[in-house]
């Protein structure tokens, strides 16, 4: 009985050692479990659909072969610069990697919100063409020596229009007057984001889009009161199921993402404006809050070798910076199956007149969000009207049927 009991005892004694080895065990791999953080523009980044690479779980499967660290990408979208702003901002949430617009990235670094970049970490910034990076840049006016950011797509705002309704005889076709003109009253859409929105009336009256003077920016606002009685709708990402599904005509967009909604509908066209329109750069940052700066400046070099760069240009139709991608045959055949000029039409920079958005004072930031509520509030009011007026109406024709069937009823008697 004696050995019998030992022998329990003993066999009980090794499988509780192997259990707490087992929970030792997990607790290991939990501990080198990291998330990254990734806050970005909505379809802005190859997310595997369509046979298409996963740029993430491409970076997790990289990290861990390189550095045996497990990391998973938590990753989430934005669909301006504004709401993006307002919650790093909040210091509410920690992100590891964001990607705003030049203007933006000026605001933040007079914030600091944003930490400056260890380069050690990011070797293949030496991918990025000399425009954006280096001694003969001139595309990092809002982080000069990029300091603080790395390039990450760039292009130009124009004007989406559906041949099927606006004809190519149409006089304001190639101008900003389009997006003004009342024969296309509610079929127009418009920038649900202040700066853009602003932009536009800016451009068409031909006005700095980064003026000191009030009264320019007032003079745009009264352009977009004029404006919203042939709007159908402010709108980001929106715009893709619309100008898709033919529900509405013409809007000013994004370059990029006009050929995403082109390979749904190819009734549309394209044009930039002949008064001027916005070139921008949106660029990776890391936020001085975050938690795994190092693991983000990797994540960032990882953005720019030539296959993620290449499957993220081909995801986006956006301008790349990256000159593996520029100079990638396969990519610029790839963009002529989807349109013949499409090469021409993302990169052809020389040929439009542009400007670029800065960082404004502080009392034009104070302005132009005060005016953007104006313009927002006055749009609410005449919503609200429409539908009191129409509630009004309904709750007179009702009382209409009930006299009218009362006094049919007593005729009837």
């Amino acid at each position: 009985m004696k050995l019998r009991s030992f022998l329990s005892l003993l066999t009980a004694l090794v499988l509780l050692l192997s259990t707490v080895a087992g929970l030792t065990s997990c607790n290991t791999d939990s501990s080198e479990s990291i998330t990254l953080y990734v806050y970005n523009w909505g379809e802005y980044m190859s997310d595997g659909s369509e046979g298409t690479l996963d740029a993430n779980k491409a970076f997790e499967d990289w990290y861990f072969e390189n550095y045996g660290v497990k990391v998973k990408v938590n990753y989430s979208t934005y669909s301006s610069n504004e709401s993006m702003y307002a919650k790093i901002s909040s210091g509410s949430v920690n992100y590891d990697v964001i990607v705003p617009s030049d203007y933006m990235i000026e605001r933040m670094i007079g914030e600091d919100l944003l930490a400056p970049l260890n380069y050690d970490n990011i070797d293949n910034i030496g991918n990025i063409a000399p425009e954006f990076y280096g001694e003969d840049a001139k595309y990092d006016y809002y982080d000069p020596g990029n300091v603080y950011s790395v390039p990450y797509m760039y292009g130009m705002i124009g004007i989406i229009y559906n041949t099927s309704v606006v004809p190519e005889n149409e006089e304001d076709l190639g101008s900003w007057s389009l997006m003004w003109d009342e024969e296309y009253k509610g079929n127009i859409l418009q920038f649900n984001n202040s700066r853009d929105a602003f932009g536009t009336a800016q451009y068409y009256l031909q006005v700095d889009v980064n003026s000191e003077d009030e009264a320019d920016w007032r003079a745009a606002l009264d352009k977009l009161k004029e404006q919203k009685k042939v709007v159908q709708g402010y709108v980001m990402d929106e715009i893709y199921n619309k100008m898709e599904n033919g529900s509405a005509a013409i809007a000013a967009y994004y370059a990029g993402d006009y050929l995403t909604m082109y390979e749904e509908n190819e009734d549309l066209e394209f044009y930039y404006p002949e008064e001027g329109t916005n070139l921008y750069v949106d660029a990776m940052c890391v936020p001085k809050s975050s938690q795994n700066k190092e693991i983000a400046e990797r994540y960032i070099n990882f953005m720019l070798t030539e296959e993620v760069a290449v499957a993220n240009a081909e995801y986006t139709y956006y301008a790349s910076p990256n000159t593996l991608v520029r100079e990638n045959q396969e990519y610029i055949d790839y963009l002529g199956e989807i349109k013949e000029d499409a090469y021409e039409k993302i990169y052809d920079t020389d040929s439009v007149r542009t400007s670029s958005y800065q960082n404004l004072k502080d009392d034009k930031l104070v302005l132009l969000n005060g005016l953007w509520e104006e313009l927002k509030s006055d749009i609410e009011i005449s919503t609200g009207i429409y539908v009191i007026c129409g509630v009004i109406i309904a709750t007179l024709a009702g009382f209409g049927i009930f006299f009218a069937v009362r006094k049919r009823l007593r005729e009837v008697k």
